[in-house]
């Protein structure tokens, strides 16, 4: 049988989703907290990979197992079993074709940028001293539909068939004194979220200009792309599905 299961985590603590040879990683503990409870080697798979103290407001993965439990009962042990910051929303049943990765149609971040000194966000947001043009930010932004290959934006030497993403978002707004990104996508490169902010945040302070990131899609180059900035303040925030894959059985 298979189940997906819906959760969210603060990435601080850990080198990631996936699984580390020296590292600790969500995947890991999950999986650790799976097979001691259904005391039976268990396996995940997650709908994608987040970098190092990346977080996720929502993220899906998927395991298999023959062992009967009540979803109910298993949600409630595994958060407490878990640490603090994973958090377990749903556990339940699909078909056994059902992908947590390849199936689902959509991913979106969002970016948080602090405009100013906070004593109390700086865990979670980027702090940014420079003024930035947001309505440049949001012109460039606007340059990413026009695109398919984001090998520029992809961290390097990554093993990959393909570097075409489709973007179906990216917008600059307010929030408070905070400055966010939302971008959404059916896949995404590694890095590549934090490569086109850093991209961004280098056109706002008019470092390079709007028009040029034409030439740097093109390029393929990451070195013609802007810096990445921290992943601490990157969030995962929805992973979609077809309807049929998210329905419980």
């Amino acid at each position: 049988m298979r189940y997906f299961i819906e959760l969210s985590y603060n990435g601080k603590a850990y080198h990631g989703w996936q699984n580390q040879p020296k590292s600790i990683s969500v995947q890991e503990v999950i999986e650790k907290a799976l097979t001691t409870l259904l005391r039976e080697e268990i396996a995940i798979v997650g709908a994608g990979r987040t970098d190092a103290g990346v977080h996720a407001l929502q993220m899906y993965a998927h395991f298999d197992t023959e062992v009967s439990f009540n979803a109910d009962q298993l949600i409630y042990k595994l958060n407490s079993f878990l640490p603090k910051d994973i958090v377990i929303y749903d556990v339940f049943g699909v078909n056994t074709e059902a992908h947590a990765r390849f199936d689902a149609v959509s991913r979106s971040y969002l970016y948080r940028i602090t405009l100013r000194k906070n004593a109390f966000t700086f865990n979670n947001t980027f702090y940014v001293k420079q003024n930035l043009d947001v309505d440049r930010m949001n012109d460039a932004a606007k340059i990413l539909f026009q695109y398919r290959d984001f090998q520029c934006f992809s961290k390097s030497n990554t093993d990959v068939k393909t570097y075409h993403c489709e973007i179906m978002k990216a917008l600059w707004s307010f929030k408070d004194d905070e400055l966010h990104f939302e971008i959404k996508a059916d896949r995404f490169l590694r890095n590549m979220v934090r490569a086109i902010v850093g991209t961004l945040i280098n056109i706002g302070i008019g470092k390079i200009d709007v028009e040029d990131l034409h030439e740097i899609i093109k390029s393929k180059d990451r070195g013609n792309a802007g810096f990445s900035v921290p992943g601490h303040a990157l969030y995962l925030t929805q992973v979609e599905y077809p309807k049929e894959i998210v329905t419980k059985n």
